[in-house]
């Protein structure tokens, strides 16, 4: 079975794209609505790589619960940066890659959620199932959320 695999690899994933989502949010900080939705999501994120690491135990797998947080150092850089980009710069196209870079990783969480939950159904492993189901609309909540705001912003950005 490789089931240890997939939810290694999701491990990886989901904590990678709260750290995205914590980096963009800090970088855009001067946007209220970016900041704080961004670390919101990031929480979820953080709280699925608890909950895969919990789970992955019965897979053979051991994965940390609590992934090495960088530095405050280097989150204190880029607020800093973000409020000098604010001033002057292409702040703007920055928000685009950065939400264009939130919505392909969620849409990678995502398609592994939909894996996970695929294999868990046909070995009818119900607690993997239930995590599945528990967790997926979030990621699905995160790809909307960054689709959104590209639509949202990505006309005003890209003709001014």
């Amino acid at each position: 079975m490789r089931i240890g695999l997939v939810l290694h690899e999701l491990h990886r994933s989901e904590h990678d794209l709260a750290q995205e989502l914590l980096h963009a949010s800090e970088r855009h900080r001067v946007d209220h609505s970016i900041y704080h939705l961004g670390q919101d999501l990031a929480q979820w994120s953080r709280q699925h790589v608890r909950e895969i690491a919990d789970i992955a135990r019965d897979y053979g797998q051991d994965l940390d619960r609590e992934p090495k947080a960088e530095l405050a150092m280097g989150r204190r850089l880029r607020e800093r940066a973000s409020e000098l980009l604010g001033r002057k710069g292409f702040p703007e196209l920055a928000l685009l890659h950065d939400l264009r870079q939130i919505y392909i990783q969620a849409c990678g969480v995502s398609a592994d959620w939909e894996m996970l939950a695929q294999a868990a159904q046909g070995i009818q492993h119900l607690d993997l199932l239930a995590l599945a189901q528990r967790c997926h609309p979030d990621t699905q909540r995160q790809m909307k959320w960054a689709n959104a705001a590209i639509k949202e912003n990505s006309t005003q950005i890209l003709v001014s």
